[in-house]
């Protein structure tokens, strides 16, 4: 494969999709970018990295989107009723970074679409990261100290976030296996088989 690796993940909340990608770009040498994202989107646009942090993988609703806004403290320097601020625009805005950060050199991309934005780009391999609920409920239960109940509704509640992100901006189920090049179960085969499974793929994709 010519060019540069792009590796976009998505993944179900709980399913050690973030740490599941670090270790893999940690192997390969490459960089990650996650929480990066927004701060880039902020310093290229001069707008506040928190509108972007407030609809970043969150649905998109023009009236909630203005309620939302409305609960920041006015700077003078942007309006957040401004018509020129939608989350449209904040969303085309991070694209662009994905899209700068996808030409720049081999990246993973964690979330946001990217997998979505760079669709076009012959070396992307897309990767979606699952596991079963019980596993989640486990898993996001002992990283926040939260009971199974608190764990499971903290689960859905995101799902559904970014479900209703992703599907209004790519137009399609997020879940949907023929949207992505391989999709893992990371609750049966564990983080470290994940890593593997993952480095074995694009081994043999680039070979």
């Amino acid at each position: 494969m010519a060019g540069n690796l792009i590796i976009a993940i998505n993944r179900q909340y709980g399913s050690g999709g973030k740490e599941i990608g670090t270790k893999v770009a940690k192997d390969l040498g490459i960089p990650i970018y996650d929480q990066e994202i927004p701060e880039m989107a902020a310093q290229k646009s001069g707008i506040r990295k928190d509108y972007f942090e407030k609809v970043d993988e969150k649905p998109t609703d023009s009236f909630l989107y203005a309620l939302a806004m409305n609960t920041f403290s006015m700077n003078g320097t942007v309006n957040p009723f401004d018509h020129t601020l939608s989350s449209d625009r904040l969303f085309n805005i991070q694209a662009e970074v994905v899209k700068d950060l996808a030409k720049q050199g081999p990246c993973v991309i964690i979330g946001r679409c990217g997998e979505y934005i760079l669709r076009d780009e012959p070396n992307r391999i897309s990767i979606y990261i699952c596991s079963p609920m019980d596993k989640r409920i486990e898993r996001i239960s002992r990283l926040y100290d939260l009971s199974a109940k608190d764990a499971q509704k903290k689960i859905l509640s995101i799902d559904k976030k970014r479900d209703s992100y992703y599907g209004y901006y790519a137009g399609k189920d997020w879940r949907a296996c023929a949207s992505y090049n391989l999709s893992i179960d990371s609750g049966t085969l564990g983080i470290e088989k994940s890593v593997e499974l993952i480095k074995q793929y694009i081994a043999i994709r680039t070979a």
